[in-house]
């Protein structure tokens, strides 16, 4: 399928798990002058700062959002500031200040000065009247979490700005991300990610799930390559905007364990099980339906069980160096 050029881009929440790794994969394909990333850290790691322009940026502040969007004459804006499903549970009002407030000051600026828009939304959008295996693109949306109760909302609002006022806005439903060059913040699947890292540095990992809680994953090359995919694409195509499902990989804590010992036969794995990211999991899809953005912008996952794993554990042995790593990584 054919892509359409971006030109001038914005990354807000650069400096967390999604923006770390999608803003070097947009420098890379579009140049770094022209790629702003843009996070809450006064001082982002050497390699973000070094390698093109960086701002602070406090999303909940309107004038400095729409000031850096003008400035840098941006065109197209990944906004991914936001405040993930458990540590929003701990702070529901920053949670929605966070979310809302920055999405709709994103929006307004975007009305404003002409930017299309990408706003990641969740499995944490549905709830536990939706149905859990393949999930329907357009379905029952009753989550129990303020972090779904914001995604919901920020879904429809995107609805809203481009029917209203003529915004490209788009979107994609994310399954629980696994990446390994910025550790999550309090998300229900961090465990995915935490597994890898003390399954080399420790040789086993307490897990906060029971190990039958089946959930959908998607690699982390495999979500930056989809929000790039679906910007790039020709809106005529779009039907639903805000926000598409995406599925890779459904699997449990059990299963992922398995696959690791299978490159680290020593590997332990203990259920240790927080009730309340337990309650929240219980509440999401097993597996995402996504024809839609299959048939409308071509969408299909590279990344299967084998390969996630074995990319994961090369990442995490480059950066660890540890003698538990196996010789081919």
């Amino acid at each position: 399928m054919s892509r359409l050029p971006l030109r001038r881009i914005l990354v807000t929440g650069a400096t967390g798990q999604i923006g770390s790794e999608l803003t070097p994969a947009l420098r890379a394909r579009y140049g770094a002058e022209n790629v702003v990333a843009a996070g809450h850290r006064r001082e982002p790691g050497p390699q973000l700062a070094a390698a093109g322009p960086y701002e602070t940026l406090d999303v909940r502040d309107r004038q400095a959002v729409a000031g850096i969007i003008a400035h840098h004459r941006i065109d197209t804006v990944f906004h991914l500031a936001a405040i993930l499903s458990a540590s929003a549970e701990a702070k529901p009002a920053e949670a929605w200040t966070v979310n809302m407030d920055g999405l709709i000051n994103l929006l307004e600026a975007a009305r404003d000065l002409g930017c299309a828009v990408f706003h990641p939304s969740s499995i944490g959008a549905f709830g536990p009247d939706t149905p859990r295996f393949q999930t329907p693109q357009v379905t029952v949306q009753r989550p129990t979490t303020i972090y779904g109760i914001t995604k919901v909302s920020g879904e429809l609002l995107c609805d809203y700005y481009h029917r209203r006022f003529g915004v490209d806005t788009r979107g994609v439903r994310y399954p629980g991300i696994v990446s390994a060059e910025t550790m999550p913040g309090g998300g229900t699947t961090d465990y995915a990610v935490e597994i890898f890292f003390a399954a080399v540095r420790e040789g086993e990992y307490t897990c906060f799930l029971g190990p039958d809680t089946r959930l959908d994953l998607i690699s982390m090359p495999d979500a930056v390559r989809a929000a790039i995919e679906l910007m790039e694409s020709d809106p005529a195509r779009l039907r639903h905007r805000n926000a598409y499902n995406l599925s890779a990989m459904s699997l449990t804590p059990a299963e992922l364990a398995s696959a690791i010992r299978r490159r680290l036969p020593g590997f332990r794995i203990n259920y240790r099980v927080d009730p309340l990211r337990q309650a929240i999991a219980d509440s999401w899809p097993e597996r995402l339906d996504d024809a839609a953005a299959r048939t409308d912008w071509g969408w299909r996952p590279e990344d299967d069980l084998e390969r996630m794993v074995d990319y994961m554990l090369k990442r995490v042995c480059a950066k660890t160096d540890h003698p538990r790593c196996p010789d081919r990584f």
